[in-house]
């Protein structure tokens, strides 16, 4: 009898030592996205986000509601988002947009066009599911695997500028003693984990590619009224802000790619933030004075505005 609860009392703490929760394991994001200091936002749509697995290239694959690709647009928004760098611009639902904007009878919607448009689609999407049999345990893993890749275009020159793949990976493990454990079926939110991985190894350097090039603006108006430049608040703009004119260079045509380059422009002068007028990005304008230089106010064309760094 003794023996027997022995037994007993090996059997119970070998189970209470061995016996697992569910464990969900995300691979580390390379680069940690971090809300950085006070910049100039860039103007950034999405114009699409494709899926290119062999999944998408089955008889009953649905492309007008592909439930992956949607994901992908709406993890990539949200992060971009939370860095407080870029103002997003509505490409994928613009539809929708534009049928509440005829409910309410208004028609005043204004176009705004993006300074960069990012182009992505899902490569990879996959399921597996591993299971490892001892003596007296069980174990069984759940792995979802996706690969991203998304290309950044500059809507000026129609240049790609910046293009990467990167891939994600969720796992979670069961495990049983003796037929103790927790039991369970497909675990579906490893769908999200692996795609929001796989695009936080990228939003980094979309965010570098964008900001390194440098911000600008452009006159809209000079006259006795006062010189108006387009850009505000939503931007970042503040009052008391200096930024530099210049006079943009002659534009050749380089024969080797075929494409226009335009020449670096001239410094001309300063100018000095002294009002922030409009409600949204679209109608937002910036009263500013001259610190600094003047330029021909009849040919406002020929100038742009840009940062002081």
């Amino acid at each position: 009898m003794k023996k027997i609860l022995i037994g007993l009392a090996v059997f119970v703490t070998a189970v209470s030592c061995t016996t697992q929760q569910k464990v969900v394991k995300v691979e580390p994001q390379i680069q940690e996205i971090k809300k950085a200091e006070q910049s100039l936002k860039r103007k950034v749509a999405i114009a699409r986000f494709s899926n290119e697995t062999q999944y998408a290239k089955g008889v009953f694959y649905d492309k007008a509601n592909d439930p992956v690709a949607k994901q992908a647009v709406d993890i990539l928004s949200t992060k971009l988002a939370s860095t407080n760098k870029f103002i997003l611009l509505e490409r994928q639902d613009m539809d929708k947009v534009l049928e509440e904007l005829k409910l309410a009878g208004d028609e005043g919607y204004q176009k705004v066009g993006a300074d960069y448009l990012i182009i992505g689609s899902i490569t990879e999407f996959g399921r597996k599911n591993m299971g490892d049999v001892n003596a007296f345990s069980r174990s069984k893993t759940q792995t979802v695997q996706a690969g991203v890749s998304i290309r950044l275009v500059d809507v000026s020159t129609g240049q790609i500028i910046y293009s990467e793949e990167a891939k994600g990976q969720a796992e979670t493990t069961n495990k049983t003693v003796m037929g103790l454990g927790e039991r369970t079926d497909f675990d579906a939110t490893l769908s999200d984990k692996a795609i929001s991985a796989a695009i936080s190894k990228l939003v980094e350097n979309v965010i570098n590619n964008c900001m390194d090039r440098p911000w600008k603006s452009y006159f809209l108006t000079y006259d006795e009224n006062g010189i108006l430049i387009s850009g505000g608040k939503s931007q970042g703009l503040k009052v008391g802000d200096v930024y530099q004119v210049v006079e943009k260079g002659n534009s050749v045509k380089n024969p080797q790619t075929g494409m226009m380059i335009e020449l670096p422009g001239k410094p001309v002068g300063k100018i000095k933030i002294d009002f922030l007028g409009g409600e949204n990005p679209q109608s937002e304008f910036s009263m500013v004075s001259f610190i600094e230089g003047s330029i021909n106010k009849e040919d406002l064309s020929t100038y742009y505005i840009k940062e002081v760094k």
